[in-house]
């Protein structure tokens, strides 16, 4: 496919661009400092602003899908949304949080006392633009929560996917790596699964 990747030189967008190389997708990588993305075939780096929405729906144009890995306090939900559908694209995979996920029924991770105050405002307005996805009419979305921690390891492709509960291990441990993270959104992108849901992948 050829594919429209905003944030692609972040911490989950390098390893969503790595995988979708390995399968031999063709990506437009969007960043702000595109210079930092890779030089490899299949790649085509652009500078881009998330808060310019012209600007943003001629880099989408023509592109069987986008996916959004950007932080969500440095940009806003509503003008990726209104770009991506702009730019006549109807499918759409987000890179979500893990706050907005169920603990227990009614009860929100990010509502949990051990929630570190320092990522709830990044986590607030990851809920945010879950809602705003979640009436859209016209877009075929996906939104793709990490589990608790998401950091740098392996790509095992051993994993499991949820729904809108946290997924936790035998020890009680909410992990992914941010490698396996990239298999499970690209997997999605590839055999479409969860349209217009939010899921969640986790070991």
């Amino acid at each position: 496919m050829k594919v429209a990747l905003i944030g692609a030189t972040g911490n989950v967008g390098s390893r969503i661009l790595a995988e979708l190389l390995s399968r031999k997708h063709t990506v437009t990588a969007i960043a702000r400092h595109p210079e930092k993305a890779p030089a490899r075939p299949g790649v085509t780096a652009k500078r881009g602003d998330v808060f310019d929405k012209a600007g943003l729906t001629a880099l989408l144009a023509g592109h069987d899908a986008a996916i959004s890995a950007v932080r969500f306090s440095g940009s806003d939900p509503r003008t990726l949304i209104d770009a991506v559908k702009a730019a006549g694209l109807r499918r759409y995979l987000v890179v979500g949080g893990a706050g907005s996920l169920e603990v227990a029924p009614g009860k929100k991770l990010i509502h949990t006392p051990e929630f570190p105050a320092a990522y709830k405002p990044e986590a607030g307005k990851g809920g945010e633009f879950l809602q705003l996805l979640r009436a859209e009419k016209d877009l075929d979305w996906i939104f793709l929560s990490p589990s608790a921690m998401i950091a740098a390891g392996q790509r095992t492709g051993k994993f499991r996917l949820g729904g809108d509960q946290l997924l936790t291990d035998a020890s009680g441990k909410s992990s992914i790596s941010y490698e396996d993270f990239a298999v499970a959104l690209v997997d999605e992108l590839e055999r479409p699964a969860h349209s217009r849901r939010r899921f969640t992948v986790g070991y």
